[in-house]
C-alpha cells in the first residue's frame, strides 16, 4: 500500500511539474494553485521517503549513492528556492503574505528554480527508472521480442526530440541567465507546449538512467580487470 501511496505522489508531482512549465498559457491563478499543491506533495514525498532521509548518513558511498545523493539535495534546493520565490511573488493563494523589496531578486530565483529543478528532477527519475523499467519488464516478459521493442521505441524517439526542443525552447538560456525573461506563444496549443516539455524530461530520464548504469559499470569492470 505504501509503495503504490509513493507511485501515485510522484506521478501527481511530475505531472504537476510538467503544468508550472507552462505558467503564462495556464494562468497566474492556475499556476499558484497548483504550485501550492506541489508544495503538498513535495512534503508528502519526503514524509513517505523519511527511511530515505534517515539513512543518509549511515552505510558505505558508492558512485552512484553519492550521485544519487547529489542530485537529491540540489533537488530539494531547487525546491526551496521555488516555494520561497513563489510566496513572494504570489499575488493570490499567498497574497496575505508580504516581503516588500525581493520581487526582483525572487523572480530570478523563480526562473533559475524552475528551469534547473525541471532538468533536475528529471534526472532524478532517470536515478529511479531501472524500478520501472523492471516492472514493465514483469508485465512483457510473457511477450514477443517485437513486442519489447515496439513500447520502447516511441522513448527513444522522444528523448531524440527531446535534444531537438530543449534547443529550440532555449532552455540552457533560462538556466544560466542568458535570457531574463520566458518567451511564450500564446497563439501555440497547449498540447504541443505539454509534448516538447514531456520530451525534454523523456531526455533526461535516459541521461540520469545511463549516466548511472555507466558509473555502475565502470567500477565493477575496473573490479575484474584486477582480479582477472
Amino acid at each position: 500500500m505504501k509503495q503504490k501511496l509513493k507511485i501515485i505522489v510522484d506521478v501527481f508531482m511530475t505531472a504537476a511539474l510538467l503544468l508550472l512549465m507552462s505558467y503564462n498559457l495556464i494562468g497566474d491563478v492556475t499556476h499558484e494553485i497548483i504550485g501550492a499543491a506541489t508544495l503538498v506533495i513535495f512534503i508528502m514525498h519526503h514524509i513517505l521517503n523519511r527511511r530515505w532521509i534517515k539513512s543518509i548518513f549511515k552505510g558505505r558511498y558508492t558512485p552512484f549513492r553519492i550521485l544519487q545523493t547529489i542530485i537529491a539535495v540540489l533537488v530539494l534546493l531547487t525546491m526551496l528556492v521555488q516555494m520561497f520565490s513563489g510566496i513572494i511573488l504570489s499575488r493570490h493563494v499567498f497574497s496575505f503574505i508580504h516581503i516588500d523589496g525581493l520581487t526582483s531578486a525572487a523572480r530570478i530565483m523563480h526562473m533559475l528554480g524552475a528551469y534547473w529543478g525541471f532538468v533536475l528532477m528529471s534526472l532524478h527519475l532517470g536515478l529511479h527508472w531501472q524500478l520501472v523499467i523492471s516492472r514493465v519488464k514483469i508485465k512483457l516478459k510473457k511477450s514477443s521480442k517485437a513486442k519489447q521493442i515496439m513500447f520502447a521505441t516511441p522513448s527513444f524517439i522522444l528523448a531524440a526530440y527531446g535534444v531537438y526542443a530543449f534547443i529550440s525552447r532555449g532552455l540552457a538560456d533560462y538556466m544560466f541567465l542568458k535570457n531574463q525573461f520566458v518567451f511564450f506563444d500564446f497563439s501555440e496549443p497547449l498540447i504541443l507546449f505539454f509534448i516538447d516539455y514531456l520530451a525534454i524530461m523523456v531526455l533526461f530520464i535516459f541521461v540520469g538512467y545511463y549516466f548511472s548504469k555507466l558509473i555502475i559499470w565502470l567500477p565493477a569492470r575496473h573490479k575484474n580487470k584486477k582480479s582477472a
